[in-house]
């Protein structure tokens, strides 16, 4: 007796929303082109579009240049401080605070790795945002992660005049989104089939505390956190991780999700 069964449709190999395979593709190819530009141009660029604290605590903080020339002198060896004085002179020259590098300096990587790396993440955690949320509240949510990286950032590092580049604040964001409900225990799915992970209903703050999966995640994550932040394990990064950006991406995606969230929270069963 011969069965007429349906072959399965084979899933694509990057199965991955085209939102998401165009943010990877764009942070990518301007990588990529970057390779090309000379490197005065390359220089200026990063200088133009990243974040440099310093600038931000001058244009609006009312912390006078002179003040970051000093702190900068007191802090830095006799063999740096020239190159590193210089930058911050070149930088507080025009005293312009360049506000729109809130969120241009997550366009911008500081080497292949670092760019690859963010990728991975980005493909890891926007693929559920963006199949719950759609394009739009998917890019909100990245923005608004980047500038709260930004504005973390600068608080923890008002003097600071070195640029500050990535998209890590803007993934942190969706990873801290995504914790919402990538962990929902079994007994609260939908009934009848086991839906996707993007479909799972939103947790209430107080469930995401008390569940062991999400907790494990989140101290796995602020353990890489330091690890690359810190010890800069098997030279993957040219240079230190700017964790407080991390976490300041991290907490807007965590408070901003259940506010874009176009599905309903969990609703609370109640025994008989």
């Amino acid at each position: 007796m011969s069965q007429n069964l349906a072959r399965p449709a084979r899933e694509p190999i990057l199965n991955i929303p085209a939102v998401v395979a165009l943010s990877i593709g764009g942070l990518i190819a301007i990588h990529a082109l970057r390779q090309f530009l000379p490197e005065d141009t390359d220089f200026r660029l990063i200088i133009d579009w990243a974040v440099i604290p310093a600038r931000w605590s001058v244009a609006y903080g009312g912390v006078e240049p002179q003040e970051v020339l000093d702190a900068l002198r007191r802090a830095t060896p006799e063999g740096e401080a020239s190159a590193l004085f210089a930058l911050a002179q070149f930088v507080l020259q025009d005293g312009e605070g360049r506000p729109w590098t809130g969120l241009t300096y997550a366009l911008l990587h500081g080497s292949w790795a670092h760019v690859l790396i963010n990728s991975v993440w980005l493909a890891a955690f926007g693929t559920p945002i963006a199949r719950r949320c759609g394009a739009g509240r998917f890019f909100l949510l990245s923005a608004a992660s980047a500038i709260g990286g930004a504005i973390f950032y600068t608080y923890m590092n008002p003097l600071q005049t070195l640029p500050m580049i990535g998209a890590s604040a803007a993934v942190s964001g969706m990873m801290a989104a995504a914790s919402w409900f990538m962990f929902a225990p079994a007994d609260w799915l939908a009934e009848g089939r086991l839906p996707h992970p993007h479909e799972r209903p939103r947790e209430s703050l107080f469930d995401i505390v008390r569940n062991r999966q999400v907790l494990i995640f989140l101290a796995v994550w602020f353990a890489a956190n330091y690890l690359f932040g810190f010890v800069q394990p098997f030279g993957v990064t040219d240079a230190s991780i700017a964790w407080e950006a991390h976490i300041g991406g991290f907490v807007v995606g965590l408070v901003l999700f259940p506010l874009i969230d176009p599905l309903p929270a969990r609703q609370t069963r109640i025994s008989a």
